[in-house]
């Protein structure tokens, strides 16, 4: 019985600690929140510049699209936590690594000519082609919190 103690221990603490890693997938997009009553916080989705004339954010139940030339600011940014919890007892390495939060802020008029503010978290993968593409499609220069977040976006 003690044999199958300690392992059936380690397989709980690293089961427990799966969750504590999980967040944001590197390829997807959640809807943090802002003005928009349609969308509700924390909505995970997709989002996509492919098209030349909107940047769109879809999620189950709809869509988001915004088109390049009602955009009117563009802002970048990141938070950096250390991945804490019940990974410390399994992984004491955890308290040594970060997650880093890639946030953008898109503010636009919307079909009413309503200001309109939206916030993003980005996945990892995604943000380098995103920002490039926004810049370019809506003719505005994003704007960075910190000269970290510059640095992280272009790769440097």
């Amino acid at each position: 019985m003690k044999r199958l103690f300690i392992p059936g221990m380690l397989i709980v603490v690293f089961a427990l600690e799966l969750p504590l890693w999980a967040g944001l997938g590197s390829k997807d997009t959640m809807y943090v929140g802002g003005t928009l009553t349609a969308i509700k916080q924390e909505t995970e989705g997709r989002s996509s510049t492919d098209d030349e004339k909107v940047w769109t954010f879809i999620y189950k139940g709809g869509k988001l699209a915004i088109p390049y030339d009602r955009m009117n600011s563009l802002e970048y940014g990141q938070k950096a936590g250390r991945r804490v919890g019940l990974a410390i007892a399994a992984s004491p390495v955890a308290l040594l690594s970060k997650k880093r939060k890639h946030y953008l802020t898109i503010n636009f008029l919307d079909e009413n000519d309503k200001q309109q503010a939206a916030v993003f978290e980005l996945g990892k993968d995604v943000v380098r082609t995103s920002l490039s593409a926004l810049e370019a499609r809506s003719g505005r220069k994003i704007e960075y919190q910190d000269e970290e977040a510059r640095k992280s976006s272009k790769g440097n």
